[in-house]
């Protein structure tokens, strides 16, 4: 079939097409230096009440950040947008696209939790096509799903709740006969195998990556997201988002973390070895039933109880996800890996259920 044509711009809004962005103070002179004197932000000039210098007001596009990834991405700056975490990004292509009560998103059950909150808090329709029988995409049921009026389709690879990786092919597939933005949420590609679809943001316009600090990086208490996308997406998210969505010491933590890469590489190094540790000794336990693959930083078995199980494991301080009522998880547990100690003692604990 022949490729489909994105018009980015024809996608946007109408009304957010045509807004004018807030001007902060720091967008209007951006030279920071213990030399000037700072008059113009109602800042309070005497520092912090703890002591720290936060009393200025951080980069509104985090200059330095965007510069070090894209060193480590092999992508333009202009390519890259950073949230509050990777729920901003999914909340703002909302507001950037999707008109409420007349335009819709498709999503593909199981998936990430938070694409059908943001579709409800932008009283936008949600269209769900499920996930095959082997966790992969159906591209034919998803293209049915679409009509003229949908202008997203979220697919998270690694996914979550399941751990695997879906078919590149399929997503190529999606890209390529779907006018719309197709997103790709990769929060867990540091753990798998497969590459990341950063690599053909060039080939495809209508492409959206989205990556997280959380995962791998280890800093999810910082809340800081990744989103890699065409310059006219991250041009208008610039316009909508708050001027200053990522504070000053997350841009100094992700500054510190982009100079320790290979702390993160041995980190994961780590968690992948664990991950195949408790793959292997849930193996040889009767009571779990399947064990699904998993590209992720956690598995995902079926058991004969899931509930028993997991309240068993509460009342002795072990937490896990209950994900027994969820599409294709019947009676699913989700295992996050830990530490070797915290691991050993979820085992222990299992074990002896």
């Amino acid at each position: 079939m022949e490729k489909i044509t994105t018009d980015i711009q024809k996608l946007i809004r109408n009304h957010i097409r045509e807004m004018e962005p807030y001007s902060s103070a720091r967008d209007e002179f951006e030279e920071v230096s213990d030399q000037n004197v700072f008059l113009d932000a109602n800042e309070n000039p005497f520092g912090t009440a703890t002591g720290e210098p936060y009393n200025r007001y951080p980069d509104p596009y985090q200059r330095a950040v965007k510069e070090k990834l894209s060193v480590l991405k092999g992508i333009p700056t202009e390519n890259i947008f950073l949230g509050n975490g990777s729920d901003e990004p999914i909340d703002l292509l909302f507001r950037a696209f999707v008109e409420p009560q007349k335009e819709n998103v498709v999503i593909l059950p199981p998936t990430y939790g938070m694409y059908q909150v943001s579709a409800a808090l932008n009283n936008v329709e949600l269209r769900k096509v499920a996930l095959t029988s082997t966790l992969d995409l159906d591209v034919e049921g998803i293209l049915n799903a679409v009509d003229n009026n949908t202008k997203i389709i979220f697919v998270c690879s690694p996914n979550n709740p399941t751990g695997n990786a879906v078919s590149s092919d399929k997503i190529i597939q999606l890209l390529e006969q779907f006018k719309g933005i197709v997103v790709v949420d990769e929060a867990y590609i540091d753990f798998s195998s497969e590459p990341s679809f950063i690599g053909k943001l060039e080939e495809y316009e209508n492409l959206v990556v989205l990556q997280t600090f959380s995962k791998a990086w280890g800093m999810a208490g910082l809340r800081l997201g990744m989103m890699f996308a065409n310059k006219q997406v991250v041009d208008i998210f610039n316009v909508i988002k708050p001027p200053y969505n990522i504070n000053q010491l997350t841009q100094e933590k992700a500054l510190e973390a982009l100079d320790n890469v290979d702390k993160v590489k041995e980190m994961v190094a780590t968690l992948l070895s664990e991950r195949q540790r408790l793959e292997k000794e849930l193996s040889e336990i009767s009571r779990v039933k399947n064990i699904f693959p998993s590209d992720a930083n956690f598995i995902l078995i079926q058991v004969e109880n899931a509930t028993d199980d997991y309240n068993k494991l509460v009342e002795q301080g072990i937490i896990i996800r209950n994900r027994a009522k969820v599409l294709l998880c019947d009676e699913g547990l989700r295992i996050s890996i830990g530490t070797p100690e915290e691991n050993n003692r979820f085992l222990e604990a299992f074990k002896a259920l």
